[in-house]
């Protein structure tokens, strides 16, 4: 299978599951494409120094069918999964029509809990601290037209200290979610 990817920012998932593919650690799989809406992040430059094949398209490159953009190299690549890496943007409806079923995503918490519209990266964990949970983590969940609302495939929990800090209880999620990502894609190559 076609392995392609969306991401934003430093697109940790991506590297450690492109890296497990290259070495052999993650069987089923060939590294597809790496789209980001954003060229200056890490991922990108990584993209390049590592010969993954990497397209910046945004609202900036593409301002009337940024959507139509994503999906079309995403079909061009032959695309068979696309894996959400840290991804900031929701997925428009012609990326989400063309790749039903096929689009996952990992959120740094346990859906449903602290999941939907703005809730991302530090923010789910601030909100993880304020209502007290004892227990936080990672789901992998199929991609849907709502935030977060997609069926879960698998959760991973992490335990919340008592003097945990929003970057702590960061740290800690953000060490887990790689392997469960790759936990969940070798789980799909067997089926």
């Amino acid at each position: 299978m076609k392995l392609s990817f969306l991401a934003s920012h430093g697109g940790s998932s991506a590297r450690q599951i492109i890296t497990a593919i290259s070495e052999g650690k993650l069987v089923g799989y060939e590294v597809g494409i790496l789209i980001t809406n954003n060229k200056d992040a890490a991922i990108y430059q990584w993209c390049i120094d590592n010969q993954i094949t990497v397209h910046h398209i945004s609202a900036k490159t593409h301002p009337d069918h940024e959507d139509q953009a994503i999906r079309d190299c995403l079909v061009e690549s032959r695309t068979d999964l696309v894996v959400l890496s840290g991804y900031m943007k929701k997925i428009g409806p012609l990326t989400l029509s063309t790749f039903a079923d096929k689009i996952l995503n990992i959120h740094p918490s346990l859906l449903p809990k602290h999941g939907g519209q703005g809730k991302y990266g530090d923010y789910v964990h601030a909100s993880v601290l304020q209502s007290g949970d004892r227990v936080s983590g990672a789901s992998v969940h199929w991609v849907n037209g709502a935030y977060d609302e997609g069926p879960v495939l698998l959760q991973e929990e992490v335990p919340v200290y008592p003097d945990d800090t929003v970057e702590t209880l960061g740290q800690r999620v953000r060490a887990i979610e790689a392997g469960l990502y790759i936990k969940v894609l070798k789980a799909i190559a067997v089926r």
